[in-house]
């Protein structure tokens, strides 16, 4: 197949990157990245993928399939056009939202897949499909590789275990304005190391305010590493918001805290009070509670830890062809196509 990850966000490239390492594996597949500049002027693996910024050669290409994280991909690009989603966030409305530029959605879990396979009956025009989320085997591959690393930064400065604070970056739903007094506390009584690692897209105001603090504080560390992942596998419990992260960790089995989280269902311990974050950050590694409510989440949101995830979404796409075919283009409305060519461009039709 002529494959297309389609790389809007820097946040995708490690959604994306398994697909790349399980078409390479396979064979015979022909993998091109589309990498939008504006967003990432800087591609870590340009020196490792073939890959352009260019609408245009993409659309030369002529892909048989399009994976895509993001909510938006242009219409009149050939191919199967698949959403495999950039996280888990089911709180949050666009989750949900049917755009109608994808041919199948690729689900997570059985979670996921029951309520898109109720907007595919809606819809009518796409199709869903359960394989697991690709992050989900770089994990697997990568379960223990960071575990020397962990040490050795606990062992540097003294600590027995490693908290991780990544909050989202949504000014309306961050905890960034908010929490700092209780990280502080925090990282001042309890025995922890705490990370600081924010989204690519949060405020630099409070990018370099954070920065500053852990700077200020030996038992902070400030990390500007893309690949949160690593540090999700390095964590002993994880700090956070409302960001679809939180669930990305609770499916390792590991306890999160939240500040004030718009979740209607929460599953991991939630405060109000940033000052709580020391009796919280004791609380959660032995609650049996909140231990079973991890284990709902494993189990409905994504149970596939099984290194496989990205051989079932290859094959799932070739089943998809050879059903229907290669779609020329997608069938949208007037407003939808506007929306596309004014994010992307035109493209010369050959």
């Amino acid at each position: 197949m002529k494959i297309v990850l389609f790389c809007e966000q820097k946040y995708a490239i490690n959604i994306l990157q398994p697909l790349e390492v399980e078409a390479n594996k396979e064979g015979g597949h022909s993998v091109i990245w589309y990498v939008q500049s504006r967003n990432i002027p800087d591609f870590p693996l340009k020196d490792e993928v073939k890959w352009t910024n260019s609408i245009q050669e993409i659309y030369d290409f002529s892909p048989d399939v399009l994976f895509v994280p993001c909510n938006i991909v242009p219409y009149y690009l050939p191919g199967v056009k698949i959403q495999i989603f950039h996280g888990y966030a089911a709180e949050k409305k666009d989750h949900w939202v049917i755009r109608r530029y994808f041919d199948s959605y690729f689900t997570q879990g059985p979670f996921f897949t029951e309520g898109f396979k109720a907007l595919a009956k809606k819809y009518k025009d796409f199709e869903v499909v359960e394989t697991g989320w690709p992050r989900q085997d770089w994990i697997y591959e990568n379960l223990h590789t960071f575990d020397a690393e962990k040490n050795a930064l606990l062992r540097k400065h003294q600590k027995s275990k490693l908290a991780l604070y990544a909050p989202t970056f949504s000014p309306s739903l961050t905890s960034l304005p908010f929490i700092k007094k209780g990280l502080e506390k925090l990282a001042r009584e309890k025995d922890v190391l705490l990370i600081l690692k924010f989204h690519p897209l949060t405020r630099s105001e409070w990018m370099e305010e954070y920065r500053q603090l852990a700077e200020e504080h030996e038992n902070m560390l400030w990390v500007e590493d893309h690949n949160i992942t690593k540090y999700q596998i390095m964590a002993d419990v994880m700090i956070s918001d409302t960001s679809s992260t939180v669930y990305e960790f609770l499916l390792l089995d590991k306890p999160v805290i939240t500040y004030k989280t718009i979740a209607q269902d929460i599953y991991w311990l939630d405060i109000q009070n940033p000052e709580d974050l020391p009796d919280a950050f004791d609380l959660v590694f032995q609650d049996a509670t909140l231990a079973s409510k991890r284990k709902w989440i494993i189990d409905n949101y994504d149970p596939y830890l099984d290194g496989k995830v990205c051989h079932r979404m290859l094959d799932a796409a070739r089943d998809y062809i050879s059903r229907h075919g290669v779609p020329k283009k997608r069938k949208l409305n007037l407003w939808r196509k506007y929306t596309s060519i004014k994010k992307f461009g035109k493209v010369k039709r050959r």
